[in-house]
């Protein structure tokens, strides 16, 4: 009985160090992880945390691994969660032209071909929700299941609400010529000014995808509610969600309920729903057991 105890207790233990170690973890800018590899010249800064079947993260615009902290600590006990710096952001090189999100997708596959992993989940947050999509558009080989949260396919007003274009083109325009002119400032409206430009995408590209495909939203989202559902609309295989009461930064305001919704997505068998047939099943079901 005493081993017992003594076991339990060292057991116990080395979980107590090993989340303690998860937490102090500075996801980003880990130098225990952090690797480099170059693809199209550019030298890419990734990260990869856990075990078992591989999930890659894409953050957004101008971000960094680190906004993805909340996803990354949550999905590495589950996955083998890969995370990359797109070219031009966080600890990435930069690239000597115009970005486009093609150019960081194909990064991203050249990252899974670099590990030599695949095919993988994808969750993708704004741009990376873009590029999750295009994952699926580009590379459908390498791609098991996408999850898209706050993408869009075009920089309209018709995608993005017109108070998010103002704020664009106000950081763009209004960023003194002081900072204008150091590195990071120079970083800064390269990516930025991305976003009155890109992406490019059709709609009917979207249904090329076949992996099945979580489009999720805020219903204050920075993307239109429309645009999102004519997204999932336009993919074959998939489902959507809308958070109620919250907004594009629902990954890191709640990342509870932004976590455990992709991963109850990841981790059920897709089935596409027929309409009409499963509502009158369930509607069966229900008189039934009413009836009992």
């Amino acid at each position: 009985m005493k081993r017992l105890v003594l076991l339990l207790s060292l057991i116990l233990c080395i979980s107590g160090l090993a989340n303690a170690q998860r937490r102090a973890v500075k996801y980003g800018s880990n130098s225990t992880v952090g690797k480099t590899f170059v693809h199209d010249g550019v030298r890419l800064y990734y990260e990869v945390y856990g075990a078992g079947e591989p999930l890659l993260l894409v953050h957004g615009n101008g971000g960094s691994i680190a906004d993805l902290s909340a996803q990354i600590a949550y999905f590495r006990t589950r996955y083998k969660v890969i995370a990359m710096d797109s070219r031009d952001q966080g600890r990435s090189g930069d690239s000597s032209s115009k970005i486009t999100y093609e150019e960081m997708t194909d990064d991203l596959a050249a990252l899974l071909d670099h590990l030599k992993v695949g095919p993988v989940s994808v969750l993708g947050w704004s741009d990376g929700g873009i590029e999750a999509l295009l994952l699926g558009i580009r590379h459908p080989q390498k791609v098991k299941k996408i999850a898209a949260m706050a993408a869009n396919l075009n920089p309209s007003d018709e995608a993005l609400e017109p108070e998010i274009i103002g704020l664009i083109k106000s950081l763009v325009s209004e960023m003194p010529a002081s900072q204008r002119e150091t590195p990071e400032g120079r970083r800064e409206i390269k990516v930025t000014s991305m976003m009155l430009s890109e992406p490019n995408v059709e709609l009917k590209e979207l249904e090329s995808i076949k992996a099945p495909t979580l489009i999720l939203a805020a219903d204050h989202d920075a993307i239109r509610v429309k645009h999102t559902v004519d997204i999932y609309l336009h993919v074959p295989n998939s489902q959507l969600v809308i958070f109620p009461g919250a907004t594009h930064m629902i990954p890191f305001d709640d990342p509870v309920l932004f976590n455990s919704t992709v991963e109850r997505f990841s981790r059920t068998p897709f089935r596409k729903v027929d309409m009409l047939n499963d509502t009158v099943k369930s509607l069966e079901k229900m008189r039934v057991a009413n009836q009992q």
